[in-house]
Order: structure tokens, then sequence, then C-alpha cells
């Protein structure tokens, strides 16, 4: 599902090489894990993810997502992967002038789904996650757990292989959290690889399962 070779990544600064946040990165994600992502802040968490769901390539060794080399592989190729990954953010990201239930959809309608196919498929993930009902209100109608929940509806709607979420249960309360984990696991049991990003060390308590461990851009432990 994925695999590092001693990757490392730096962004570029006023036409040149920045200092890296990311340097020699080894390590492998079978199909079907579940894994944490875990680090103080600064630590290169997010830097990871923008890797793992293409936003980015790296700058030194080799990454493979989905058994294709992301260095060399071209535009189209990686725009296609990227379907096949869903992703969920800590600040959700919906669009505030689009329904619950046209958020959802909006990944579908991109891929060219039927309108009749679009809509059982997004009634029954929206009553999935919980949200029966909620088909027309617009997010700031929602709480944020609603919100969140709306966000993860939509990351998993095309039926991802892998899933990544960054810091999820960051403006969700104890009780929505542990939903939030319900529906994540709940989807690993699946089939979908599933990657989350946190802080939230009682939860990772809560939770257990193998890590990736960050620190200053190094990966210090790999499970």
């Amino acid at each position: 599902m994925l695999r590092f070779e001693s990757v490392g990544l730096h962004y570029p600064h006023a036409g040149r090489a920045g200092p890296e946040v990311l340097r020699d990165i080894t390590a492998s994600v079978p199909p079907g894990a579940f894994r944490w992502l875990l680090g103080p802040s600064g630590a290169g968490k997010t830097s990871l993810l923008r890797l793992m769901y293409l936003a980015v390539r790296p700058t030194a060794g080799r990454l493979s997502v989905l058994g294709t080399d992301i260095g060399s592989a071209p535009r189209d190729r990686l725009a296609a992967l990227r379907r096949r990954i869903g992703v969920v953010f800590q600040d959700f990201r919906l669009l505030d002038h689009l329904s619950a239930f046209d958020n959802v959809a909006l990944p579908l309608r991109l891929d060219g789904r039927g309108e009749g196919q679009i809509r059982a498929d997004v009634t029954e993930m929206l009553r999935w996650v919980g949200l029966a009902g909620a088909e027309d209100a617009l997010p700031p109608e929602l709480s944020g757990g609603e919100q969140q929940r709306v966000a993860i509806a939509r990351a998993v709607i095309v039926r991802p292989e892998l899933l990544l979420a960054d810091e999820p249960t960051g403006n969700l309360d104890d009780g929505q959290a542990q939903r939030l984990m319900h529906l994540l696991r709940e989807l690993n049991r699946l089939g979908t690889t599933v990657i989350v990003a946190t802080h939230n060390e009682p939860l990772v308590a809560r939770h257990p399962a193998p890590a990736l461990v960050l620190d200053q851009g190094q990966l210090v432990a790999a499970e």
C-alpha cells in the first residue's frame, strides 16, 4: 500500500531548496492496515500525509503508493491514483454553500456518476455516518461533530483503498471522537487501509494499534 525508502522532503523557498522537513524516512504499510501517525507539533506529520495523498512528491529517496513510484509517475497517473485515496482534513474543507448531500456527492459527480446512483449512494453513506435527515442542511447549520461526519462521508463515498485523516478529532468532544473512531475502525474492517495523525494520547490508548512516530522530521519508531 505504502513504501518509503530513505524519503526526504523540502519545500522550495525563494526559488531555492528550503530546509528538509522530512529526512531518511523508511517504512512500509501493508494493505488493510490501521496505523496511527504520532509525534509532537512540528514533527512532520502533515508533510508525511501530504506525500501520501500525492500533494507533493519526495525530494529524496523513493515513495511507492498503491504500487506506483510517485517520483517518476506522470501527472495523469497521479490524478488517477488520487481517486483511490480519501482524505479527512482537520478543518473539514466543506463547501458552505452546498448542502451536506451535495458536499458528499461532489466526488461522485466529478467522477461522472449518474444522478440516480449518486442519490442512492449518498443517502446510504449519510445514514451510515448517522446523518440521515440532515441531507439538506448547510455546513454552518451543523455542529462540529456533524461537519466532521460529512467530511468522512465525502472522503469514503468513492470507496477509497487508502484513507488518511489529519487530526480528525481536534475539533471534537470525547463522545464525538469515540464515534469517529468507530466509523474509522468499521471502514478498516471492511478492507480500507487507514492512517490517522493525532495528538490525542487518550484516544490512542483506548484504541491500541501499530504506529508511525515522527520527531523533528525523522521516523523514530515504526511498528
